[in-house]
C-alpha cells in the first residue's frame, strides 16, 4: 500500500512539473499580452466590453488629473521670494506681475491677495482663504469619477460572474446533466469577467493613490505659501503703511 501511494505521489509530482513547464513554454511563445487578449475574447462580450470602457474612461480621467496636478506643482519658494523682494522695494505692481506670470494655484492665490493689498490685512487674509478653497476644488475636480470607475470595474466583473453562473445552470437544465463539460463554459465566462474587473480596479487604484499623494503635497504647499504670503504683506504694511 505504501509503495502504491509513493508511486501515485511521484506521478502527481511529475504531472505537476510537466504542466508548469508546458504553461511556461506557452507563456514564452504567446506572451503575456497575447494570453490576456485570448482570455479577454473568451469572456462574455457584453460585460468584457463594459469593463474595457471602464478602464479607458478611468485612465483618461487619471491622465487628465496627472497633467493638471503636475502643471499646478511649481516652485513656491522661488515665487514667494520674488514677491517678497518686490514688496521690500514697495513695488506692488511688480509683485502682482510675478504672481500673474506664474502658473499654478499658489500664484493665483497670491495674485488675489495682492489685488486687495490696499484694503487691509484682514481683507487680504480673507481673500487668500476664500480663493484657496476655490483652487482646492479645482485640484480635486474629476477625482470622484476615478473612484466611481474603481468601484464599477469589480462590480461589473461580479455581475458577469452571476450571469455566467446563471448561464451554466440554464445549460444544466436544458441538458439534464451536471457534467463538467456542460458547466465549464458558463463558469469560465464568470471567472474571466471577475478577473478582468479586479485587474482594472487595481490599475485605477494605483493611479488614484498617486493622484491623492500629489494633491496632498500641493495642498500643503498652498497652506504654507498662504501663511508666508500673509507674513510678507504684514512686513510691507509695517514698512510702507505706517
Amino acid at each position: 500500500m505504501k509503495k502504491l501511494f509513493a508511486k501515485a505521489f511521484l506521478g502527481l509530482c511529475a504531472l505537476g512539473t510537466s504542466t508548469v513547464a508546458f504553461a511556461q513554454e506557452a507563456a514564452v511563445e504567446t506572451g503575456m499580452h497575447q494570453a490576456l487578449k485570448i482570455k479577454f475574447i473568451e469572456g462574455s462580450a457584453d460585460f468584457m466590453s463594459l469593463v474595457a470602457v471602464t478602464l479607458v474612461l478611468g485612465l483618461a480621467f487619471c491622465l487628465e488629473r496627472i497633467i493638471y496636478l503636475n502643471l499646478a506643482d511649481v516652485n513656491a519658494d522661488k515665487l514667494l521670494q520674488g514677491i517678497d523682494e518686490a514688496l521690500e522695494k514697495g513695488d506692488v505692481e511688480g509683485a502682482k506681475s510675478i504672481a500673474r506670470d506664474t502658473r499654478g494655484p499658489i500664484a493665483s492665490i497670491a495674485y488675489q491677495g495682492l489685488m486687495r493689498i490696499d484694503q487691509g490685512v484682514d481683507i487680504v487674509e480673507k481673500s487668500i482663504v476664500s480663493y484657496g478653497g476655490v483652487q482646492s476644488g479645482l485640484l480635486e475636480k474629476n477625482l470622484s469619477w476615478v473612484t466611481l470607475f474603481i468601484a464599477m470595474a469589480p462590480s461589473l466583473g461580479f455581475l458577469g460572474t452571476v450571469v455566467g453562473m446563471v448561464m451554466a445552470f440554464d445549460k444544466i437544465e436544458q441538458v439534464g446533466d451536471i457534467s463538467p463539460t456542460v458547466v465549464a463554459g458558463g463558469m469560465k465566462v464568470a471567472l474571466i469577467t471577475t478577473i478582468f474587473g479586479l485587474i482594472v480596479a487595481l490599475i485605477l487604484q494605483v493611479f488614484y493613490n498617486y493622484l491623492l499623494s500629489k494633491l496632498e503635497s500641493i495642498l500643503n504647499q498652498m497652506e504654507d505659501a498662504s501663511i508666508t504670503l500673509v507674513d510678507t504683506i504684514l512686513k510691507y504694511y509695517v514698512k510702507f503703511k505706517k
